[in-house]
């Protein structure tokens, strides 16, 4: 890896644009801090893995999970939806709200869709470009070429091409490029930590941008997708866009000094060094729903016979904490007056709180649950 060359810059006539090397070959790690950190991961990571195992209806749970992954990865590039505001009614937000929130709404799908197409195609340029398609469908760039690699150059940063901070190959490079990392990734030849493969897959991509828009999303969103299917973890429940997100500037940082100084180090340590305190955060996040399960049921108890409503509206707010009455009637099966009693005393036991403030179209929140997301 201390031999590691990033690339060259091709003059373009009035820009230089950055042509990486491919990174389908063999690889030579000896960097001992590297190693050790690696090892701390995988410890971590493995952690996680038997921890998920013992969640009853872990299931329920995963939903959250990749929202906050979502509205994580999204807050990087300049969106600013809430946690809640995934599940809250249109009605009640206001249009640039609207927006961000669709543009999280795609990544969840995008995610979720992808997950299930692990079963029948692994990830490759035919997974990656669907997974572009959904995550651009009706917001900001959705006339980027959604769903199609680039045939016109980008740039990162700067008003115009010529003050760029980054910029990408040429679009005529990006399809060889996006090959090689295919073979890269499932390649059996050259044997590979797995968890510095994907940080070399994430750099590689994130170097060749090969999308007009939406890059940076896809970037991240292949991390987990590649987790998940190396059978890493068995449940896509490792998440780190909010590891990138607090430490942004260094994010960015460590991917263009690989670029420039052909030096890979600082950015495979800033990943591994995000496993640890994702995985570890994973764990705490997990064990604390356990007791708040706890605590739930031993406030429910007080309802008497009406207690197993209360639990099966709550285990309906595990995958998705914002209801509204109108809903709450329906996971019930139940008349409206038993339906606005039980939600009262809920209320009255601090479970839910009422979101809006209306007389009318209320929603109530699954509060202290939520805020087992946001650490």
């Amino acid at each position: 890896m201390d031999k590691f060359k990033s690339g060259n810059y091709v003059n373009q006539g009035s820009y230089q644009a950055f042509e990486p090397t491919p990174i389908n070959r063999h690889w030579k790690i000896s960097n001992s801090e590297i190693l050790d950190l690696l090892g701390v991961a995988d410890r971590q990571l493995g952690r996680l893995d038997m921890f998920s195992e013992y969640v009853p209806n872990i299931e329920l749970f995963i939903q959250m999970h990749v929202t906050k992954e979502a509205v994580g990865s999204s807050k990087i590039e300049g969106t600013r939806t809430r946690i809640e505001d995934i599940y809250i009614d249109n009605s009640n937000l206001k249009p640039e709200q609207r927006l961000d929130k669709q543009e999280v709404q795609n990544y969840i799908d995008s995610l979720f869709n992808s997950i299930e197409r692990l079963e029948e195609v692994p990830i490759s340029t035919r997974l990656i470009k669907l997974a572009h398609k959904l995550l651009m469908q009706g917001v900001r760039g959705k006339y980027k070429t959604p769903g199609s690699y680039r045939n016109s150059q980008n740039w990162i940063g700067g008003a115009t091409i010529n003050d760029a901070a980054f910029v990408p190959p040429p679009s005529t490079l990006v399809a060889g490029l996006m090959n090689d990392l295919e073979k890269f990734i499932h390649d059996k030849n050259f044997q590979m930590p797995h968890l510095i493969k994907i940080a070399i897959v994430h750099y590689q991509f994130e170097t060749i941008h090969p999308f007009l828009d939406g890059n940076g999303r896809i970037g991240r969103l292949l991390i987990p997708l590649y987790l998940y299917e190396k059978k890493i973890l068995k449940q896509p429940v490792l998440y780190i866009s909010n590891y990138f997100e607090k430490n942004r500037q260094l994010y960015y940082d460590h991917l263009m000094n690989a670029r420039t100084k052909s030096d890979l180090i600082p950015w495979i340590k800033f990943f591994l060094e995000g496993v640890v305190e994702t995985a570890k955060l994973g764990i705490k996040t997990f064990d604390s729903i356990l007791k708040l399960q706890k605590e739930y049921d031993f406030k429910l108890e007080k309802l008497g016979r009406r207690a197993a409503n209360g639990r099966k509206l709550i285990e309906y707010l595990y995958k998705k904490p914002v209801i509204t009455i109108d809903e709450a009637i329906k996971v019930l099966q139940l008349s409206p007056p038993p339906v606005y009693r039980l939600i009262s005393e809920l209320e009255n036991m601090d479970i839910l709180i009422e979101l809006t403030g209306n007389a009318r179209n209320r929603e109530f929140v699954l509060r202290e649950y939520i805020e087992l997301f946001l650490q």
